[in-house]
């Protein structure tokens, strides 16, 4: 039913600017976009919000990223490699790069920003990635050594990640970010008004070859069919679009060209195991008989996606017959609610983001239909992006619908949420030694089989335990017209290639 009032909303919206004809922007170079939610801040180091990541992307770069093919290709460092015995990780840094204030990049500054993140006084959202570093040496300008306390396989790929970042030595040491972002990416922080509109301006000293516009105008457009309609209407270029049912009216179109790539981003339930009744292993693994993923998926996404399970690499995926109760099992969760000692139930709240993704409120819908079957009564919060987001760091929920980052390893994708030394502990509220065991084995080994099936052990064992309920992974959306070209969509949602983004012929 939802899902049917939706779509019919939208269908009507859509069709109110059909009769609008398109109309390029004037002959401006600069790139007009939309999305629904804005960033919650300017700290690279800190901000776990996907609305965060695509706008300081464009601005900070780290020292590796990731392809389209999610391989680890060259940023702000060239080259990189570990030594025999993979007790230091050695990285050449690129010559002659510069700072959006005209400073020059070095190995000092890489240095400082790996320093900052492991400060726990920082809060840095990645800082569980990179506990193994034990000293940083930086014997020139352009290399820079660490020094690992042990082997740490995932170590490279954990530098991809706009959490590590590169950033001015001096930021760092400060920690001033409230109303600056200084970085050596393809494009400059001009303005910030928080909810309404960003401007960037193209670095003309960046390093790699581009950018090709003069600047980014980002619009803040918290109702995607309005955002739909702009660029019907052609009052914007581009557009991120994170509702499937928005998204897929452009399937087909003649005139807007729309960019779906499936995502290792995952929609999942979490719980909050600190709080009673969900305290009890029962209770939480009654909850994951009592939901059909598949329905969750059909009526937020359409369909349009997969059911997952805690790892969403392709490379580590196990079979969903592996995992405990991925089959809607009404009896059997009424069973372990009476074994838990509330066999008629109980209210728990579940908060909801109103913008990210925007597909929450749907997915809290089903599952509150889904378990009031069995007794639970979902009450749901649905809560702005910023407040949403204080409140999952700080742990203060019962349970919450979020949409969490995949990564290009088991280990950097969830070390900081299921060790004893993840930093993001506050908002999985629970501890196991058997996960911190299996993550710690999975971090050293080095052999590719051997590392799948400590993966797939730690996968089961978390769904068997059940503090999270993984629902599914979708796909990143986004849609632009015609005469954009250069863009390249990537499955970790990055906008990384829009440095070779191109308007030829817009205004004509």
């Amino acid at each position: 039913m939802h899902k049917s009032i939706r779509l019919v909303l939208m269908l009507f919206l859509v069709a109110l600017v059909s009769v609008v004809p398109a109309m390029a922007q004037g002959g401006s170079n600069t790139l007009v976009m939309a999305r629904a939610a804005d960033t919650t801040g300017l700290d690279p180091h800190t901000q776990t919000a996907f609305a965060s990541f695509r706008l300081l992307e464009l601005i900070y770069e780290p020292l590796v990223t990731l392809d389209a093919d999610l391989n680890i290709v060259p940023a702000l460092a060239e080259s990189w490699e570990f030594s025999d015995d993979a007790m230091t990780l050695t990285f050449h840094l690129r010559q002659g790069v510069k700072f959006h204030d005209g400073s020059d990049f070095t190995s000092e500054d890489v240095k400082a920003s790996i320093d900052r993140i492991l400060l726990e006084d920082t809060g840095a959202a990645a800082r569980a990635n990179f506990t193994s570093i034990e000293s940083i040496d930086t014997p020139d300008d352009n290399t820079v050594v660490l020094n690992l306390s042990i082997a740490d396989v995932p170590l490279l790929a954990a530098f991809t990640s706009l959490n590590a970042a590169i950033v001015t030595s001096e930021a760092a040491a400060s920690g001033d970010f409230a109303s600056t972002a200084v970085g050596t990416g393809p494009f400059k922080l001009d303005s910030w008004l928080p909810d309404e509109n960003t401007t960037l301006s193209a670095n003309a000293d960046w390093w790699g070859e581009g950018p090709y516009v003069d600047g980014i105008e980002i619009r803040i457009i918290p109702d995607e069919s309005s955002i739909l309609a702009a660029l019907r209407a052609g009052e914007i270029d581009f557009a991120l679009l994170g509702d499937p049912l928005v998204a897929t009216l452009l399937d087909g179109d003649a005139e807007i060209t729309l960019n779906k790539v499936p995502s290792i981003s995952y929609h999942v339930f979490q719980l909050n195991p600190a709080r009673a009744p969900l305290d009890k292993l029962e209770v939480r693994q009654a909850i994951s008989c009592a939901i059909d993923r598949q329905e969750v998926l059909d009526t937020a996404s359409l369909g349009f996606g997969t059911v997952t399970g805690p790892l969403t690499i392709p490379a580590y995926g196990v079979p969903l017959d592996q995992y405990a109760c991925y089959t809607k099992d009404i009896e059997k969760a009424k069973e372990l609610l009476a074994a838990a000692g509330v066999p008629d139930g109980f209210t728990i709240k579940v908060i909801a983001a109103t913008a990210e993704p925007p597909t929450a409120l749907s997915e809290a819908q089903s599952i509150q239909a889904q378990l009031a079957e069995i007794g639970i009564n979902i009450e749901i919060e649905s809560l702005e992006l910023q407040t949403y987001v204080d409140r999952w760091l700080a742990g203060d929920f019962d349970s919450a619908v979020a949409l969490n980052g995949g990564r290009p390893d088991p280990y950097t994708m969830y070390a900081r949420y299921w060790t004893s030394a993840g930093n993001l502990q506050k908002v999985t509220n629970y501890h196991d030694d058997k996960l911190d065991e299996l993550m710690a084995a999975g971090r050293s080994e080095t052999d590719p089989a051997k590392r799948y099936e400590i993966f797939a052990e730690f996968q089961k064992y978390l769904v068997e335990i059940a503090p999270w309920i993984w629902l599914y992974n979708g796909f990143d959306y986004s849609a632009q017209q015609p005469y954009v070209s250069g863009f390249v969509p990537n499955p970790s949602g990055s906008l990384y290639s829009f440095s070779q983004i191109k308007l030829e012929g817009k205004g004509g």
